[in-house]
């Protein structure tokens, strides 16, 4: 079941996050990497700038979270993660195409360039990277990430 999400889940949304960012330790560049991943006060720094977050429940427990945030002429797709003991049930997908069904606009995805499974995991969903000039500015543009987070990720849209 997809639903949003509430200040009550927060405890689970953390949980999920920093779970299934683990994934990045190693691969992202060390300069970029802190434990935990995202903060509870990021996380809630980052709802209270306007991103939207969904849930996959199952059993009732959250298995997955994904964000959405409007920013005028474009939707981003934010914070996409799934427990790391429940990928590859197309939980992610789920999520990624309920929140496509959200909005007419144009959506854009950032993520780590190093993170090849989850580029991957776009491209399977109909996303491409644009070319590392159109990264730069849309990262600029959209996002509020740093100029090292910026030469590290990647940009991909429909």
């Amino acid at each position: 079941m997809i639903r949003p999400c509430s200040a009550a889940d927060l405890p689970q949304m953390f949980a999920i996050i920093n779970d299934a960012a683990q994934a990045y330790r190693g691969v992202i560049p060390a300069d970029r990497w802190h434990e935990p991943y995202m903060p509870l006060a990021e996380l809630k720094g980052q709802i209270a700038d306007g991103i939207a977050f969904s849930g996959c429940e199952s059993a009732g427990r959250l298995v997955g979270v994904m964000g959405i945030q409007d920013k005028g002429e474009v939707t981003l797709i934010r914070h996409a993660y799934v427990r790391t003991s429940e990928r590859r049930k197309g939980i992610g997908e789920t999520l990624l195409k309920h929140l496509e069904a959200t909005t007419t606009k144009p959506i854009l995805i950032g993520t780590w360039s190093d993170a090849a499974w989850a580029i991957r995991f776009y491209e399977k969903n109909g996303y491409r990277a644009l070319p590392r000039s159109e990264t730069a500015r849309l990262l600029r543009k959209y996002w509020s990430i740093s100029e090292r987070q910026i030469e590290t990720s990647v940009v991909l849209a429909k």
